[in-house]
């Protein structure tokens, strides 16, 4: 039984590790574009293309325009480190034809378009890698607010440093517990979340992204100090240090409603649903967890063995390595 379990054991974290260091690229391609087109008096339309960036480079897609709209004399190009912003001015009106985002299909993303028009009126679209396109002509059937849920959900069931961050919770955490610890991060992020998106508190994104590191290899420390038969504040009422990294992790949230803004006039309805799709996707991973716990209790193996101990290692040796990597970079 024992070399049984050491063999699952690798088996275990391999299969982890590969999962968590894939993860940053799919995070990272999956936040969302954004394309804004705004009419103008002189029959001209500003374009803004937004996009993320992956491994130091753009993804393959890029906006077409309708027919109608000149090719552009010359574009302006600005790079931010997570993302590339590209403007642009052409002669066109916005009245007719189709704008489509080529090469979309072949990634995870969404891209959100902003239209606004020369009488003042604005529509938003969604497109996704199944719809990269849509007709100017064509009515609007949903809301474009509903599309934040969407990608709340996947920005916490994508996102490597968040997921991290809640298994470390959960192996610091007493089942009885769980529920309040939970609800303390639930609590931490949302406020920082809604301060940022309403533009009244930001940080770069570079320490945010450090800090988050840093709070993931903390974690496993704490856990590591607990099975030793150790004891801390955070050990005690884990609680509260949910909370306070939570509100760090909000500030990581805002990022991915940072490269698309909230639609006009539905801004709260849009937080709140994107906010809802955070603690969906946050619930569906710790449901995951416990179950997948809970059934390898019915076998007749060491859960410690094979399942806590592999994980808080994975918890803290990601959290070392990313937090050397933000440094250095």
């Amino acid at each position: 039984m024992s070399s049984t379990l050491t063999w699952l054991q690798q088996i275990l974290v391999l299969w982890l590790g590969a999962l968590f260091l894939t993860s940053p690229a799919s995070a990272h391609e999956i936040r969302p574009a954004a394309l804004g087109l705004t009419e103008q008096a002189d029959g001209n339309v500003a374009v803004i293309w937004k996009q993320p960036v992956l491994s130091g480079r753009k993804l393959r897609m890029r906006p077409v325009l309708p027919a109608q709209c000149a090719p552009p004399d010359q574009t302006r190009q600005e790079f931010s480190g997570a993302a590339t912003v590209e403007t642009w001015q052409t002669a066109c009106r916005l009245d007719r034809g189709e704008i489509r985002i080529e090469g979309l299909e072949q990634t995870l993303t969404d891209v959100f378009v902003r239209l606004t028009f020369a009488d003042g009126r604005e529509q938003t679209r969604v497109l996704r890698p199944a719809s990269p396109s849509f007709s100017l002509n064509a009515q609007i059937n949903d809301s474009p607010a509903s599309a934040y849920l969407r990608i709340g959900g996947e920005h916490m069931l994508f996102g490597w440093d968040h997921l991290l961050f809640v298994l470390g919770l959960l192996l610091l955490t007493p089942v009885r517990q769980l529920l309040w610890v939970i609800t303390a991060f639930t609590a931490g992020h949302s406020i920082t979340l809604a301060i940022t998106a309403f533009g009244l508190f930001r940080l770069p994104s570079g320490p945010v992204e450090l800090l988050i590191a840093l709070s993931i290899f903390f974690l496993a420390i704490e856990a590591v100090r607990k099975q030793a038969g150790k004891t801390s504040l955070t050990i005690r009422q884990p609680w509260i240090i949910a909370a306070c990294f939570g509100l760090l992790h909000g500030l990581g949230f805002a990022g991915a409603l940072a490269d698309i803004g909230l639609p006009k006039g539905q801004e709260i309805w849009a937080l709140l649903l994107f906010n809802l799709g955070l603690e969906l996707g946050q619930l569906l991973f710790v449901a995951a967890m416990l179950g997948g716990y809970w059934l390898f209790g019915r076998l007749a193996v060491d859960r410690q063995k094979l399942l806590a101990r592999p994980a808080l290692y994975l918890v803290g040796s990601l959290g070392a390595f990313y937090t050397m990597t933000r440094i250095f970079s």
